[in-house]
């Protein structure tokens, strides 16, 4: 962890909205931005919410385009970049979780248009300068501030809908933000502690939706876990978890969050004992002695254990993430070493407990 004498600690230029009932400012927020030919970027599935956005807009909205995907395929991108210019569009707004903002992160990439984000899920994103395409079966990423949002409304009312085992999935996925903040080379006493309240927020809201769902009050606690997990991505550099769940998602196009969740004990288990101070953060915001522990009990308790089996990858593939994996280097507290990943992705793959993976030290 850095020195609270010698540290560098950027902030991010945008601005957010929390609360229930925020959404209803949206309007507003487009006028704020001089904006007023929007198009309202969603997954398919989110298109009615895409059309309730749009309606509550009027006239300052121009489409709504339904066809965000996951992992951001370039083809997708190219064609909703297209879409964006031929209708001469002056701002983008996504609605819905990873799949929208990342799709307007690709549009504004290309043409520097301003954005809004609305999330419905705890993913964080939105919160990033970082962007990603996939191609070939291949997922790139990088960073641009062309890409963050100018404005991101937390509305916990419109996550109430999103079911437990998505909310789920969900917050562990921003919880992998956090974790990684706390052992990352460029991280500052600032992103430490956003990252603990993050990690803390979100162990006491994921169960509290599962036992109740329409729990605004949950809902609320997991968006703030979420949003700090977001900043904490956007400021710091990631490490072997987002490493490994970029090569496993884009090489065999597995749900993102669900790799997250299923891949982060592991990591936790493979990294923490080279980083005692993240180790020894991680253990009091989760509630125990072992992190990796505490969280693969977490996920047991919300329904949420896989293993990357479940999740579709094929056996055959473990020597491709090892080959992937290892091919450039890249920071992280332990050595990342060929028999490491194997192991780490062995144990994942056929969902063994994690403390398993701490046998390859």
């Amino acid at each position: 962890m850095t020195s609270t004498s010698d540290f560098t600690h950027t902030g991010l230029p945008m601005r957010v909205l929390f609360g229930a009932g925020r959404r209803h400012e949206l309007p507003t927020e487009v006028e704020r931005l001089k904006l007023s030919r929007v198009m309202i970027v969603c997954t398919p599935p989110q298109r009615d919410a895409g059309l309730t956005i749009a309606a509550a807009l009027g006239e300052l909205a121009h489409s709504v385009y339904p066809f965000a995907v996951m992992h951001v395929p370039r083809e997708v991108a190219d064609a909703a970049v297209e879409y964006a210019e031929t209708n001469a569009v002056d701002g983008v707004i996504a609605v819905g979780g990873g799949s929208a903002v990342g799709l307007a992160k690709a549009i504004a990439l290309r043409t520097s248009l301003p954005s809004i984000a609305v999330p419905t899920t705890y993913a964080g994103s939105e919160m990033t300068p970082i962007w990603g395409l996939t191609e070939g079966n291949e997922k790139t990423t990088g960073r641009d501030w062309r890409v963050l949002p100018r404005t991101v409304i937390y509305d916990p009312e419109l996550t109430v809908t999103l079911p437990p085992t998505l909310s789920a999935t969900s917050g562990v996925n921003a919880m992998a933000h956090a974790a990684e903040a706390l052992y990352a080379p460029d991280a500052s006493p600032i992103i430490t502690m956003m990252a603990v309240e993050s990690v803390r927020a979100l162990n006491r809201a994921l169960p509290a939706i599962v036992a109740d769902p329409v729990s605004v009050v949950a809902r609320a606690e997991a968006l703030y876990g979420a949003w700090l997990a977001g900043s904490c991505l956007g400021a710091t550099t990631m490490s072997l978890h987002h490493k490994l769940c970029h090569i496993l998602g884009g090489t065999f196009d597995l749900a993102h969050a669900e790799v997250h969740t299923t891949v982060l004990p592991y990591v936790l288990a493979y990294n923490l004992d080279a980083a005692p101070v993240a180790r020894a953060l991680l253990a009091e915001a989760l509630g125990g002695e072992d992190p990796a522990t505490e969280l693969y009990g977490l996920e047991q308790q919300v329904g949420v254990a896989a293993s990357l089996r479940d999740l579709g990858m094929p056996e055959s593939g473990i020597d491709t993430v090892v080959e992937m994996a290892t091919a450039n280097p890249y920071a992280n507290p332990r050595a990342v070493t060929a028999d490491g990943v194997r192991a780490l992705v062995s144990a994942a793959f056929f969902g063994r407990h994690p403390a398993e993976t701490l046998s390859v030290r």
